[in-house]
Parts: C-alpha cells; structure tokens; sequence
C-alpha cells in the first residue's frame, strides 16, 4: 500500500513500515510500499538470528574461538574506541565476556574533550591498553577540506578508512586474528551508498587534485592493505550486535552508571568534524539528513515510535552544537565568504572521482565468501559490490 508524506511542499511516497521516502538514494518499494532497506534489514535478522538463543549461541562460539586462537598471546583481540556509546559500550562487554582487548584510537585531532575523557574513564577502569595513533592537525584539515573542494558529502570519510587500517595493522603485529566493531544495523541501519562512500582510493584522488599538503601521517589504506589484511593475514572483523538485542538507551545508563562515561548529545557528536558533517554540512548543502538512519533504524527494530520518528525528522532540524559552525572556519582558516562560496559549489558524487568501486563490483563473488567467513562486514558486501542504482 501507498503511503505519502509532505517534505518542503511536495508529496514524496514514504516507506509503510520506517521512515525513509523516495529521495533516498537507490530506494525501491515492494507492493505493499516496504522499501528495500527494510528489507535488507529482515534478510540480517534472518541470518545471523539477532537478539535470540541461535544468535546468542554463534556469537558464544565465535568468542569461545578467539579464546583459543589468543592462547598464548598478549591480546586476543583488538577494537577501535572513539569514546562514543557503540564502542565504549562494546569494550566493557569483551572485558565481561573474558577476553583480552587492545584497544585503537585514531585521533583526527577533532575530538571533543567529553570522547577524551569517556576513553580515559572506561579503559582505566577496565584496565584495558590503549594504543592511539595521532595524525599531523594541519594533514587531517588539509584532507577535511579537499572533501569539500571536491563538492562531495563524505566530508569524514578519512576517519573511518584510517580507523579500519589502524585497527589491522595493530592486529598484524601482535599476530591478532580478530577485530571487533560496534556497529549495530539495529541501531543504526546502513547508509545508502550515495550518502557514505569511502576508499583508499577515493581519498587519495580527492586529496592529489584539491589538497595542498603532502599526505604522509594518514594511514591511507590502499586496495593491496585490504587485501593483505583480508584475504592473506585473514583478519576477521566481528559484530557482536548483530547477534544480540541492543539498546544504545541502556548502554549509556550502564556506562554513566559503571564509569561515569558522559553523553555527548547525538550520534556521532563525540567529534566535531563528525558532528560538522552530520549537522550541517550535509544537511544544509546536500539535503541529507543523517538521522534518519538511526530513526529508520529504531523504527523496524520496534525501539522508536514511527509517527515520533517522523515527526522528528520531517517537522526537527538536527541538533548544531552552539559556536561549532565558527569553530570550524576558524580551523580552516575561511572567512566567510570562502565558506559560503564553498558551500554553493556543484554537488557531486563518488562516482565523479577515482575509487575502487568497479574492482570491488568485479570481486563480487570473492567478497560474498569473505563476507560469509566475517573476513569483510556483511554491509561492505552490500554495499560496495553492488551496483549503485543511481550510477
């Protein structure tokens, strides 16, 4: 069935069961007006039984290996921190569960001084090591800014490339064979590719033809590092919240409650360049709005409320911390006039610039089998072998 919703004037068909609308990208709706990602959603549930006995049991096995395979070692495993709820959350539950992490962080040099101090207070506490790679300020800008010449959202794509490569370098030399990650499709849901895509090739395109400063401190990940940690060192990636029920609202009771960790008002808003991209940046130039990830997500799961979801979404603008938008000018070194004269460049896409997408396409059937072997997330296979539906 049909349903349609007013957005800026015009009647765009919405989803029947969450919130996304035909504006977004790749977007198909089944007879009865369910959209694919929903869809998409249903198949995860299905194969790795989230949040029952059998998802349980494979997520039991799983650490139950890693035991073993870490017998001997210093750390058993290695997981990114950022100080936000996910990963935070994640960390004390891998202390629980009797296994022995190393934890990463990447400091892009954006973060708030709340993720600084929730790191220091749950890895101190749990008596966890910490390993924290600091990028060049002036490299990081230089990159942060060559995103938005390039007139691509992606604006901290960097971040999370250079957290993934991080993580499997530190895997490699302490010949750790598991990395865990605390993404949640329940909470989260995936990106509509348009909206997120990242490569090591991506990055480095964008940064030759608009940055103006070396690239030499940015753990870039090029296409031979994701093999070699992949395929040759076969370093699997684990997401324990894809086996089991996860509320991101109990998990930051527990951590308050246990470390004295703080909230830092919306996901992702424990750095502020994420925050710049999420809260402004792609809601004010591209007509994205990040939240309806998490609101679409929270919908299917049962966890949110559709008519407050939407009424959220469509009638809210998003959350923009006070002095964040004069903070980053002034980082940048724009007046405002620069700024504004950025913020009118054309809108492009990935597909407009050098990236893997089409080896990654070709790779297909390879990447379904790293994907079964949790070698790639599942979303990666998704998402980037796929063909894009609006290329």
């Amino acid at each position: 069935m049909k349903k349609t919703i007013i957005k800026n004037g015009e009647e765009l068909q919405i989803c029947s069961k969450c919130i996304y609308d035909e504006t977004v990208s790749g977007i198909s709706f089944d007879e009865d007006g369910v959209c694919n990602y929903c869809h998409t959603m249903e198949r995860f549930q299905e194969e790795y039984k989230t949040g029952t006995p059998e998802g349980e049991k494979k997520l039991s096995d799983i650490i139950a290996q890693i035991k073993k395979d870490g017998k001997g070692k210093k750390y058993d495993c290695v997981i990114g921190v950022s100080g936000g709820t996910d990963s935070s959350y994640l960390i004390a539950k891998l202390v629980e569960w009797g296994l022995r992490p190393l934890a990463v962080h990447y400091d892009n040099t954006w973060n708030t001084a709340i993720a600084t101090e929730n790191i220091k207070k749950v890895l101190d506490k749990l008596n966890v090591d910490l390993y924290t790679y600091v990028i060049d300020n002036k490299e990081a800008d230089d990159i942060f800014l060559s995103f938005i010449k390039a007139g691509v959202p992606e604006l901290d794509a960097s971040t999370d490339l250079a957290i993934a490569e991080l993580m499997y370098r530190a895997a490699a030399k302490y010949k750790v064979k598991y990395i865990f990650e605390g993404h949640s499709y329940i909470t989260e849901g995936i990106a509509p590719l348009s909206n997120m895509y990242f490569d090591g090739k991506y990055i480095q395109s964008i940064h030759k033809k608009f940055g103006k400063l070396p690239m030499q401190t940015y753990p870039l990940m090029t296409f031979g590092h994701f093999m070699k940690w992949t395929v040759f060192k076969q370093i699997k990636k684990i997401r324990p919240f894809w086996y089991i029920n996860y509320s991101k609202e109990e998990a930051r009771e527990y951590l308050e409650k246990e470390f004295g960790w703080q909230y830092y008002g919306g996901h992702h808003l424990e750095n502020r360049i994420v925050a710049m991209q999420h809260s402004y940046y792609n809601y004010r130039k591209y007509g994205i709005d990040n939240r309806n990830l998490s609101l679409a997500a929270g919908v299917r799961s049962g966890l949110l409320d559709r008519e407050a979801a939407i009424d959220e979404f469509y009638n809210h603008e998003p959350y923009l911390e006070d002095g964040l938008l004069d903070y980053f000018k002034e980082r940048m070194h724009l007046t405002d006039e620069e700024f504004e004269s950025l913020m009118k460049t054309p809108n492009k896409r990935y597909t407009e610039y050098l990236t893997y997408k089409k080896r990654f396409q070709r790779m297909r059937p390879l990447f379904y089998i790293l994907a079964k072997a949790n070698l790639v997330p599942m979303s990666f296979y998704v998402k980037y072998t796929a063909k894009d539906k609006v290329e």
